[in-house]
């Protein structure tokens, strides 16, 4: 198979019939080595969650990649993302994440949250020039086996919750 450019590349929202192939790139090329969370029951579940978004980039009738975020009040989660061996350096990561970002600051988020395993320098750095920011190491994060980075970014400051004034006049 030739490489595939982002410009070949169609972005949609994954459907239930995706959720096979997912949960096989997720076994294959993220969780490689760690067993097998993210079966096929757990993608279905996934897509049909109304506080996640699971996106896939396709070149035809070919699933290339995908991109499964939650959403809360707040923030966002980056639970999963995978790109095929010949889809990986042609910017189709970067389309599915900007994509994600701008989602998010639609929708009010403070903040994108992920993990990704501590060895991973391509994905360290891919983070980094998407402007995310090292907050902490977690050694046995992945089944005790290995240590996690996990990563911020900001897209804007935090809503402040004022807290009840609880000053009252000194008793007599």
């Amino acid at each position: 198979m030739s490489s595939v450019s982002s410009q070949d590349i169609t972005l949609q929202l994954a459907g239930r019939a995706d959720a096979q192939t997912i949960a096989t790139m997720s076994r294959d090329l993220v969780e490689s080595g760690l067993g097998w969370e993210y079966r096929a029951e757990r993608i279905r579940a996934m897509i049909a969650d109304r506080d996640m978004v699971t996106l896939v980039a396709r070149d035809g009738d070919r699933l290339m990649g995908f991109a499964s975020m939650s959403f809360g009040d707040e923030h966002a989660h980056l639970v999963l993302m995978a790109v095929r061996p010949a889809g990986q350096r042609r910017g189709i990561a970067r389309r599915m994440t900007d994509w994600l970002l701008e989602t998010a600051a639609t929708a009010g988020v403070a903040s994108i949250h992920l993990e990704l395993r501590a060895q991973n320098k391509d994905a360290y750095a891919f983070y980094r020039a998407l402007g995310f920011t090292e907050t902490l190491r977690l050694p046995g994060y992945y089944r005790g086996l290995e240590t996690a980075v996990r990563m911020i970014r900001v897209l804007r400051a935090p809503r402040v919750v004022p807290q009840p004034l609880l000053w009252r006049p000194p008793s007599r």
